[in-house]
């Protein structure tokens, strides 16, 4: 008896592993590739990546059958409306296939008849990912008024989305320029925006309000960068304008009438300005830290007669020494990339945290990236100095704001390569020798539905080590109610 329901239990067994993982019978052989959305074909993923759930383009094909196999081994199967894969199942066979590799075997329906297109592959990288998800911006396209916007936070590993704030809080508010403290949600800032501005700090769940502007700033403190010791956060504060295109292709320009860069403590609410970076002349934007502390890179561009010669508006790359024990800058300002000798500006530096190289943005001018259609990444080597334009990530779109993992092996980045109006959010990962995967774009549950209804963009994304910890209800009614710390300039 017992021989006997052990024979029924394999059996069974058998029958439910055949089931699950073989695809239709007797396919048609196509020789091409599948046409899915999105391209997932041949890019580089985490272990701890969602499932990579993808949709027929081919509005022929009334059902999808998927077989993804690990070159370590493991198996699943996948059949619907779109390839849909069980959440537990695929991150078994991705940590299984850690730095090998999974084969997708596709087979679409239509009409009635099965077809199986070239396999493809995705690559299981060796580095983790270190990170529990990305907080980023979502917002809907507008110029003045904001209908709903908001900051959120995505965990990597599923598809589940948090609202950290969104702007019913406080009607007509718009919120934007946040960041952690290398991921680190612990310390946190972000600016609002409105009749109830402010610059927000939270520190292990505490929140002061700073108040948005300061005469002897001439601004709001905007972009900001902690200090790798989380004792400083950098800033620029800039008077940013916007006018409209009347040509073909051209939406929207915004320029800088003036900008200057410092450092805040916020253990003293001293604001730490030095001459060298508030210039008459010129505008000094986006300033960032070195992962030593030791440096502040920042953008610079000569002043122009806006919007008369906003063509003009061209940002180099440049750094300054800063002693974090003194909190005080050097006494010399250098320019380590010239990009209008290229005839182009840079914008938004971005250093690795291992302190190889700083990611930027290069385009014809300006400095805000998003509306511009030539804009693409670009890499310095802080080794070597030489500068090469990433070709592996970049697209005929704009490809624009974009941040580092703790671990420097992995990027994320906005694009628009999907449809040219919308930014979506792309991941790519860079090995030892600084060569970048084909991105891939961020996995959704059904990804050809959450992003033809969706009428938000993506954008300021940032790598979260943790989930943030935030109370938008008492966040809300401290922002209504306008008490404000004053910040000194040292």
């Amino acid at each position: 008896m017992r021989k006997l329901i052990l024979s029924l239990c394999l059996g069974v067994s058998t029958f439910q592993l055949l089931s699950c993982s073989s695809g239709p019978e007797n396919p048609t052989m196509v020789g091409q590739l599948p046409a899915i959305y999105p391209d997932y074909v041949g890019v580089t993923v985490p272990a701890e990546i969602a499932p990579l759930n993808f949709n027929s383009t081919d509005e022929t094909i009334d059902r999808i059958d998927v077989v993804v196999k690990g070159s370590k081994g493991g198996e699943l199967h996948a059949q619907g409306d779109f390839a849909d894969f069980d959440e537990d199942e695929w991150h078994q066979l991705t940590a299984q296939n850690k730095g090998g590799q999974l084969t997708f075997t596709v087979c679409g329906r239509k009409d009635g008849q099965w077809l199986q297109y070239k396999d493809f592959t995705v690559d299981v990288s060796t580095y983790p990912l270190d990170e529990w998800g990305l907080t980023y911006r979502r917002i809907a396209p507008g110029y003045e008024v904001f209908s709903k916007m908001g900051l959120y936070q995505r965990d990597l590993s599923s598809f589940d989305e948090y609202a950290i704030i969104e702007n019913t809080q406080v009607p007509g508010m718009c919120v934007n320029c946040h960041t952690a403290h290398q991921t680190d949600p612990s310390k946190f800032v972000f600016h609002v925006r409105g009749d109830h501005g402010a610059t927000m700090f939270q520190f292990d769940g505490q929140r002061e309000w700073l108040k948005a502007g300061n005469n002897q700033l001439g601004g709001s403190m905007v972009y900001p960068y902690w200090h790798p010791s989380g004792k400083y956060c950098a800033f620029s504060t800039n008077q940013t304008k916007q006018g409209f295109h009347v040509v073909p292709n051209e939406r929207i320009e915004v320029f800088d009438l003036s900008s200057d860069v410092f450092v805040y403590n916020p253990a003293t609410h001293e604001v730490l300005m030095d001459s060298l970076l508030s210039t008459k002349d010129w505008s000094e934007n986006s300033p960032v830290f070195s992962p030593d502390g030791k440096t502040l890179y920042y953008m610079t561009c000569k002043q122009q007669e806006y919007p008369l010669y906003y063509k003009d508006e061209k940002y180099n790359l440049c750094k300054i020494s800063f002693d974090p024990e003194k909190g005080k800058y050097g006494e010399r300002v250098d320019t380590i990339f010239n990009a209008v000798a290229m005839g182009k500006s840079l914008t938004w530096p971005r250093p690795s945290y291992d302190g190889k190289y700083i990611l930027f943005t290069l385009m014809d001018y300006g400095y805000f990236s998003i509306w511009h259609e030539e804009s693409q990444q670009w890499l310095l080597d802080l080794k070597t100095g030489e500068a090469r334009e990433l070709t592996e990530i970049n697209s005929p779109k704009a490809d624009s704001y974009h941040n580092w993992a703790t671990n420097s092996h992995w990027v994320v980045f906005t694009s628009r390569r999907d449809d040219g109006y919308y930014s979506r959010l792309y991941l790519a990962c860079i090995d030892d020798k600084g060569h970048f995967s084909k991105p891939f774009m961020l996995p959704q549950r059904n990804p050809k539905e959450y992003y033809e209804e969706s009428l938000y963009s993506f954008n300021t994304p940032d790598f979260t080590k943790t989930k943030v910890n935030f109370d938008a209800y008492e966040a809300g009614i401290e922002i209504a109610s306008d008490k404000r710390i004053e910040s000194k300039v040292k």
